[in-house]
């Protein structure tokens, strides 16, 4: 019964901070109507399938090392280390984003240059579409087959900053929405102005995420470190054999509940936030 008790906490303790990393996860920010929250078969199923094979596998070890060490602890401790920790030291997704508007520069230049050529705007964006970057090409290729489809181009538009959901893609998306309105010949060369700042923006953001990089890496060769002498350690058997009581295992969850909060909160430090949008639904939500 006692060796309960330090194992109902350290569950309730570890359960919590699965929850907060996979909350952490970054997601795309795209507008939808509200809806009831998921339940929780809703939520699992939407982890990951590696994420799940990893949490399973992890299960199945702290089985096996509950029963081999006594440790009841260890049924949750092991799972959250083995599913948390690649999660919490993986690179976040900015290298996508970052991607993403490289090929907004790509796109804007080669619009840019369609329209030199005297076309108007709308046989301009369908011309694009053989050379549109794969990062992009679902967005573009939605564009057109809007404006296929008789949309007004400036609906179409609108959709399409909604479909790339970034500051950058309402720039163009922006510029683009004007010469639609004026039909401005001078679309041409706004939009290769536009381009050289999309392209000083991508290489801002390779300049912060390399800065951020750095403690990234220094907190895996920590926690690698950490994992490694703690196994030794964990050999001799004299090191670990106080935590084997219950004070001992509360302690044990207490320390490591200490040690991810730390890595949480170094992760969401080099998150960043990204830019607010101006086009759009979650413009328009975000100023009410």
């Amino acid at each position: 019964m006692n060796g309960l008790l330090p194992a109902l906490f350290g569950a309730l303790t570890v359960a919590g901070l699965i929850g907060m990393a996979i909350a952490l996860r970054p997601t795309p920010d795209r507008p939808t109507a509200p809806r009831r929250p998921l339940p929780l078969a809703g939520r699992l199923r939407a982890i990951s399938p590696r994420s799940r094979k990893l949490l399973l596998a992890g299960c199945v070890a702290g089985v096996v090392t509950a029963l081999f060490t006594g440790w009841l602890i260890a049924i949750v401790l092991v799972p959250a280390a083995i599913a948390g920790l690649p999660l919490l030291l993986s690179k976040p997704p900015t290298g996508g984003q970052i991607n993403r508007v490289e090929a907004m520069e790509e796109w804007t230049r080669s619009l840019a240059g369609v329209l030199g050529g005297g076309v108007g705007l709308e046989q301009a964006l369908t011309a694009t579409l053989r050379s549109t970057p794969a990062a992009i090409k679902p967005e573009v290729t939605q564009l057109v087959a809007r404006l296929r489809a008789r949309w007004d181009t400036e609906a179409a538009l609108r959709a399409f900053a909604d479909d790339l959901n970034d500051a950058t893609g309402d720039l163009v998306s922006a510029n683009l929405l004007l010469a639609a309105r004026r039909r401005n010949r001078s679309l041409a060369s706004v939009l290769e102005g536009v381009a050289e700042s999309v392209a000083d923006d991508v290489a801002s953001r390779r300049r912060i995420e390399s800065g951020r990089a750095k403690p990234r890496g220094t907190a895996r060769l920590v926690t690698l470190i950490t994992v490694g002498v703690l196994g030794i350690l964990a050999l001799t058997g004299g090191y670990i054999e106080p935590y084997g009581t219950p004070v001992g295992q509360v302690t044990l969850g207490i320390l490591l509940t200490a040690y991810i909060g730390a890595l949480v909160w170094m992760r969401r430090m080099a998150q960043g936030k990204p830019l607010p949008r101006f086009i759009g639904a979650t413009a328009k939500a975000g100023a009410r």
